[in-house]
């Protein structure tokens, strides 16, 4: 006989966390619960219940078949077959054995209804309790044991009573077990779809239950993070609406009044005093879908004003559309103060050294001017050149220090100003082995200060120049294009990443290559050049790229 395992619950199957598998899973905490012998008990008692009520209506209707020794012995097969599903310990056998229960029903039912007479031929159907019971299980061999015994049932009973083969009995020896295994078939296959549909159920369950679980544990995260860290954080939706904010910013008294509108906060501009419009906000902006970085304001009033770095980054949907955006506050009031401390300290001590410097200056001219002092003139000269060049760093720090420079403005041309300052530099593009090119309009007649002007050219060629150490091409172009005059000045020198291009008008910035070159500067070409283009009311921009060189454009008003 084919060992069946015993369905005790599915193989495999974790219990389920959601409310769909869970009337599946009582049943399945109650079968185990009872064990091995009970669960067989449990299988076993509809047929025996089912033969009790046949003896029942036996005793009522038929009492003469109650006495047939025959039919007593068939109901004594039945009761043995009860106590041992109660009796033996199937929990200590090998898995499988109790399908010798719902085997021996069968031939046991065939006995009792051969017993009964043409009467009792309705008692066929009780073969469904023991073909069920041995087909539901996800073995196959199941249903052919079901199938075999169910034969069995219509051939052993007739010939152990010595029953002589009739139209009835040879029909139902035919068709008897075809319907039983069609019903041993559908059994075995309803009973595995619905496992798979619960055992679907359950994994689906299971990955809700996993997945609250991670949201819950990612959330007790985020809380964690934002709690920790003393930048302001605010997550506002499409409308503005707050989503979230964190300690730092609700703690934040002039903060938490920007994350509320409605307690009239105040936020100002980078000046300090030019007020922000509701509309510039920066959760309005960032509402809007806009992205900035590090853009200061300064919030709240009189002596408790604070400044703020602030940055937005807009937050995508899965279609692809627009959900919030998140907000950060750095508080840099102590470091704006101290960079205005150290340009005061800066404008202090150049004004200082301005005074005695132009003295100096003032002085070997008088010296120069003087006869006799021929045998020391060369080195009169190099003291004048290196104070005059210290006294164009000196101003250049005023300059940058008061991040204001006076303008002189005058009709000028532009492009004899730019062709002017390559004329100058060609003997220094020429040592460092550089090809200066010219291409410019001519004229091109805009109101600047011709002096800064030529400033700010001098020190984009000087650059191009020093940044291009292994020699290349420098090319200074300007043309009109509407009401601006453009300029640009093209080099094939080293470049810059991404992140230095960022930081390339910061004061004081030296990209890492020239420090490593040892390519002389202090890093305020740019930022001055920045300052004198917009005060004209111009705009300067830079493009650069490792290795390929740097291009940048001064973009200047005619008028």
């Amino acid at each position: 006989m084919s060992r069946v395992k015993e369905p005790a619950g599915w193989p495999g199957l974790p219990p389920g966390d959601g409310s769909a598998a869970a009337l599946a899973d009582r049943v399945d905490a109650l079968f185990s619960s009872v064990g091995q012998r009970g669960r067989v008990i449990v299988r076993q008692l509809p047929l025996s219940v089912t033969v009790l009520l046949v003896v029942a209506a036996a005793w009522v209707f038929h009492p003469e078949t109650l006495a047939d020794p025959r039919f007593r012995l068939a109901l004594m097969a039945h009761t043995a077959l009860f106590v041992l599903s109660v009796a033996v310990p199937w929990g200590r056998l090998p898995g499988g054995s109790y399908a010798v229960i719902p085997a021996l029903d069968c031939v046991a039912v065939g006995f009792t209804r051969e017993a009964g007479g043409p009467n009792f031929n309705v008692l066929s159907l009780l073969l469904v309790f023991p073909v069920v019971w041995l087909s539901v299980d996800r073995n196959r061999a199941g249903v052919v044991l079901a199938v075999a015994a169910t034969f069995l049932s219509t051939v052993l009973p007739a010939a152990a009573l010595g029953s002589p083969p009739t139209q009835g009995s040879v029909i139902r020896t035919i068709f008897l077990p075809l319907v039983m295994a069609a019903i041993a078939v559908s059994a075995h296959v309803l009973a595995g779809t619905l496992y798979r549909q619960r055992q679907n159920l359950v994994w689906k369950d299971k990955s809700l239950a996993d997945t609250a679980a991670e949201s819950m544990r990612r959330q007790q995260l985020l809380d964690a993070v934002l709690s920790t860290v003393n930048v302001a954080v605010w997550v506002v939706d499409p409308d503005g609406n707050d989503v979230l904010t964190n300690k730092a910013l609700r703690a934040d008294a002039a903060l938490s009044l920007t994350a509320h509108p409605a307690g009239r906060p105040r936020l100002f501009q980078a000046d300090g005093t030019t007020p922000v419009p509701p509309e510039l906000f920066p959760a309005a902006r960032a509402a809007r879908g806009e992205t900035f970085t590090d853009e200061l304001f300064w919030a709240g009033e009189d002596e408790e004003m604070r400044a703020y770095s602030v940055t937005a980054r807009s937050m995508g949907s899965g279609n692809g559309g627009h959900s919030g955006a998140v907000i950060t506050f750095a508080e840099v009031t102590a470091l704006i103060r101290a960079l205005s401390a150290k340009d005061n300290f800066v404008a202090t001590v150049s004004h200082e050294l301005r005074t005695p410097l132009t003295s100096i200056l003032g002085y070997l001219e008088l010296v120069l001017d003087e006869p006799g002092h021929e045998d020391v003139e060369e080195e009169l000269k190099i003291v004048q050149r290196n104070a005059h060049q210290l006294l164009g760093l000196v101003n250049d720090l005023i300059a940058i220090a008061s991040e204001r420079i006076e303008l002189a403005l005058q009709e000028a041309d532009v492009a004899s100003l730019l062709a002017g300052v390559v004329a100058s530099s060609t003997a220094k593009a020429a040592g460092s082995g550089v090809e200066l090119v010219l291409d410019v309009e001519q004229p091109l007649t805009a109101r600047v200060d011709p002096g800064r002007i030529r400033q700010v050219f001098g020190n984009l060629v000087s650059n191009a120049i020093k940044f291009s150490p292994d020699g290349g091409r420098v090319i200074a172009r300007a043309h009109r294009a509407g009401s601006h005059v453009v300029c640009s000045i093209t080099d094939t020198g080293i470049g810059m990443d991404g992140e230095e291009q960022e930081q390339a008008f910061t004061k004081f910035f030296r990209a890492a290559r020239s420090r490593e070159t040892a390519i002389p500067g202090a890093g305020l070409g740019l930022p001055i050049s920045k300052t004198i283009v917009e005060g004209h009311g111009g705009s300067i921009s830079l493009r650069s790229a490792p290795g390929e060189g740097t291009t940048v454009t001064v973009s200047l008003p005619v008028s």
